[in-house]
């Protein structure tokens, strides 16, 4: 039989360990596309903007937001309503360009086991309005790039997310992630909904509402234009399953609750509620699962859904890649190659036209007022992305080169200022008048007269 002191310490150790595991906070990974870093710093405290207010004993430096590199990284805790309890701790990756290269860095971090806690944000600005669906359809590109060279695992728990997302009910409230209807009745999908699922929940963020104003002013918005850009964004989002969110960091929003609630972060003290909003053009908010084409259409007469609807499946296509050439002769690769084409891979390829795209048709109807402008930069084609690191020796020797240069230069200013400063040296000679001499005199006397 075990002693006394046995017992007693095997009690103890599972007492700890049961303590530990119930300290073992959810985490959950936010993958924010889109936006400069600035915009990428507001909107994270917009994000935890119900969060900062914690009691002073608890109140805690912020974690720093690493964000000037290609892959920038930070983190939130989430607590309750109370800010006693911490419910998950959220893992924040940003990433401002779509560009094919950086698919590698996004890679690693949508596994088998965190693609079900990965809730993915394209970050928008109300700063260029008129590019928000060129915007949606790059990252929507670069998403299903990535989703398509995942490993078979992936995918299979990929296509496992998108169906309990498209299972989840669907009514007037939003609660812990599940959306549900007074009588708890299934309502099956509509037109034009889920019609392109990408493997992750998604939420378009709609950033900078107090813009809005200067729209109005100095670009002459009208309410058509407002409702135009929201019934195209509701639209194609609509095929994604995706939530569309307007937010600003001066106005009180619902962007915490949405995206906790996308996250299944639910309070332990109180459950609160995502209501839809897409009457105020400030505080638009539309849940996922809610919306249809119905809804749509009531907001304005004469918008064609089923057409944008058509042809978004068309402009999300990824782009055919270009076959392979290894020519042997330095003059063929360069003949072979178009001009004004660059194979740069941090520069974006041009996007060709392609048939049946409805792009042209948002960017018609909401036109970039600076496209006409003429523009004081070079094209990036012709600014060098690339530059050479001289050897140590060529450093040193174009320092000591200058530090040189720089002496001489020194030397030079300080002997024609001390020159300038110093008083005449050389001395004025005083002339005395002299007597003349005698042949002068008499020179001088025999001229007069008698």
């Amino acid at each position: 039989p075990q002693s006394k002191g046995n017992q007693e310490k095997n009690l103890w150790s599972s007492l700890l360990d049961s303590v530990a595991s119930g300290k073992k906070l959810p985490e959950k990974n936010l993958l924010v596309l889109g936006g400069n870093p600035e915009l990428q710093r507001e909107f994270l405290e917009t994000l935890e903007s119900d969060t900062s207010r914690r009691p002073q004993d608890r109140r805690r430096k912020k974690p720093p937001i690493a964000n000037e590199c290609a892959l920038g990284y930070t983190y939130q805790d989430v607590l309750d309503v109370d800010h006693d309890d911490i419910l998950a701790r959220l893992s924040i990756y940003l990433l401002s360009e779509s560009l094919t290269i950086y698919s590698a860095l996004v890679k690693p971090l949508l596994t088998p086991k965190t693609l079900g806690e990965t809730l993915v944000v394209i970050l928008l600005d109300w700063a260029d309005p008129w590019s928000w669906v060129r915007q949606v359809r790059d990252w929507v590109r670069f998403l299903k790039g990535i989703i398509v060279a995942m490993d078979d695992e992936s995918k299979v728990t990929a296509e496992e997310t998108m169906q309990e997302w498209q299972q989840r009910k669907r009514g007037a409230t939003y609660e812990g992630g599940t959306a549900t209807t007074d009588a708890g009745v299934h309502i099956p999908l509509g037109q034009g909904e889920w019609d392109e699922p990408l493997g992750l929940p998604l939420c378009v963020a709609c950033h900078g509402t107090e813009k809005i104003e200067a729209l109005e002013k100095n670009h002459g918005w009208h309410e058509e234009e407002f409702d135009f850009s929201l019934q195209y964004l509701r639209t194609v989002l609509l095929k994604h399953g995706s939530s569309l969110i307007y937010t600003s960091l001066s106005v009180p929003n619902s962007l915490p609750t949405l995206i906790h609630s996308s996250l299944g972060i639910q309070s332990l003290l109180k459950r609160q509620n995502v209501k839809h909003n897409v009457i105020d053009r400030d505080k638009i908010l539309v849940p996922p699962n809610w919306d249809s084409w119905g809804k749509i259409r009531v907001l304005r007469e004469g918008f064609d859904v089923e057409g944008v609807s058509s042809g978004w499946s068309i402009d999300i296509q990824l782009p055919p890649k270009p076959p392979p050439t290894q020519p042997t002769d330095p003059e063929s690769s360069e003949s072979s190659t178009p001009k004004n084409v660059s194979t740069h891979p941090f520069e974006r390829p041009p996007s060709p036209n392609i048939p049946g795209s409805v792009l042209p048709i948002y960017e018609q109807a909401i036109p970039n007022p600076y496209k006409d402008r003429p523009s004081t930069f070079p094209p990036i084609g012709e600014v060098p992305l690339e530059t050479t690191v001289p050897t140590m020796q060529e450093f040193l020797k174009s320092a000591q080169e200058e530090m040189v240069r720089l002496t001489e230069a020194e030397e030079k200013a300080s002997s024609a200022t001390t020159q300038q400063q110093q008083p005449p040296t050389s001395t004025t000679e005083i002339s005395t008048p002299t007597r003349p001499s005698s042949s002068t005199t008499n020179v001088i006397n025999t001229a007069e007269p008698r």
